[in-house]
């Protein structure tokens, strides 16, 4: 069948992207025959050009690092959370051809804490200042959180992070690195940091039970930190299940199909990543 509508992921590195599969899956699911989802390998400064070359059949634009914030400053129009986060993961082609931007990853970092039973109003440490935190300071808002617990290896961290905590009305507390095992006691502990940083600390926190841990690593998995977490109790949410959930988002969007088919994109997710 004649391919007549189109979205993709991009990013770079974006070889791992598992989007794909995902979304793949979600058209079949939905009979949405003449879809296609592929990946472009792009760099923040080719982002505009790529944008501008997209013909009308392009419904829509997952974006990874580093373009979450590019993505952002070339829509047209954006959605509250993406403004305030400063970051979109998600382009979507209006019928008149402008981009409309918007972040996925903050309902479904909501979506995937509540799933594994975080209480309203929590108490949630973060750990790491980079992109992935702006979503999880904004998350903890809408949970209902006051404050926010910022544990990072640079210091002006809690700097660039305070206007997202100040747009979503939170109060952020700076904590150093060296420190981060006794903020690990709050209700939702969310790690964002890059692959084997947290690791040293899996031996040194002392976990609740009633604490969630969300890793936002995937590959490998699990963590040192994850396998610590599962292994005193700990509800553990990954990388993972954040692609599924900002996925399923980004499937509606794209393609107006609500709500997404989320059993089949689950199930093709989990069969992909088992054979990594």
């Amino acid at each position: 069948m004649t391919v007549k509508h189109r979205a993709a992921v991009c990013g770079k590195p974006i070889g791992h992207s598992l989007s794909p599969v995902v979304h793949a899956a979600g058209f079949a699911a939905a009979g949405l025959l003449d879809w296609s989802y592929t990946a472009f390998e792009c760099a923040e400064s080719e982002l505009p050009a790529l944008v501008a070359g997209l013909g009308p059949e392009w419904a829509g634009l997952s974006l990874t690092m580093p373009l979450k914030e590019a993505g952002l400053a070339l829509a047209q129009e954006a959605s509250a959370v993406a403004v305030a986060t400063g970051a979109a993961n998600t382009l979507v082609r209006r019928d008149d051809g402008t981009w409309f931007a918007d972040n996925t990853d903050v309902p479904g970092m909501v979506r995937v804490l509540r799933d594994a039973g975080l209480p309203d109003r929590p108490h949630v440490t973060v750990l790491g200042g980079g992109g992935t935190a702006r979503a999880a300071v904004a998350a903890a808002a809408q949970l209902g959180a006051a404050q926010v617990t910022l544990v990072t290896r640079r210091p002006e961290a809690r700097a660039e992070l305070a206007p997202v905590a100040a747009a979503f009305g939170v109060a952020l507390t700076g904590a150093k690195w060296p420190d981060a095992a006794e903020h690990c006691t709050a209700d939702a502990v969310i790690s964002t940091v890059p692959k084997g940083a947290a690791d040293t600390l899996a031996p040194r926190i002392a976990w609740k039970p009633s604490t969630v841990l969300f890793d936002a690593i995937y590959d490998p998995w699990p963590t040192p930190l994850a396998a610590a977490a599962a292994a005193q109790g700990v509800p553990v949410v990954s990388g993972l299940d954040l692609l599924l959930a900002q996925a399923l988002g980004q499937f509606e969007q794209f393609t107006g199909v609500v709500p997404a088919p989320e059993r089949a994109m689950r199930e093709a997710l989990a069969a992909a990543a088992s054979v990594r």
